[in-house]
């Protein structure tokens, strides 16, 4: 299984990628939640973007760690996400909530490969019959 013609599955440094994310956790901002999270992601063009939640007192104004690595792969051109970690403040693999999930599949689609402490899994697993652009109306 391939995410695409350029970036099999085998040929990822999950762990180069973890450390990445390990090191956008180091980041963030959680004095409320003290739950810090670091996320990093292969982008189709080889590179590597990232992201770290940030908190605010106001609890419904955080950002999500993929938020900011949306973020970051709109700021630095663009592209499709194909291949995903997320860990928390140990360090350790986490998955993304459903929120995220969705927001993962706009800019990765159903085939993003996603490390779970249960192995990899493509999107379409972890969010089964997803909504997306494909179903709105132009």
């Amino acid at each position: 299984m391939t995410q695409n013609d350029t970036a099999p599955l085998t040929d990822v440094d999950w762990k180069a990628l973890r450390e990445v994310a390990r090191e956008a956790m180091s980041r963030a901002y959680a004095p409320y939640s003290g739950y810090p999270v670091g996320v990093a992601a292969l982008v189709d063009d080889g590179r590597v973007v990232s992201g770290c939640n940030v908190e605010n007192a106001s609890y419904g104004l955080g950002l999500c760690a993929e938020c900011g690595l949306v973020s970051q792969l709109q700021n630095t051109g663009g592209g499709r996400l194909t291949h995903f970690t997320c860990v928390d403040g140990h360090g350790e693999i986490l998955v993304p909530c459903g929120r995220c999930r969705q927001l993962l599949y706009e800019f990765g689609g159903p085939d993003l490969v996603l490390e779970t402490p249960d192995g990899l899994l493509p999107l379409s697993e972890m969010l089964p019959q997803a909504f997306g652009p494909e179903h709105l109306t132009r």
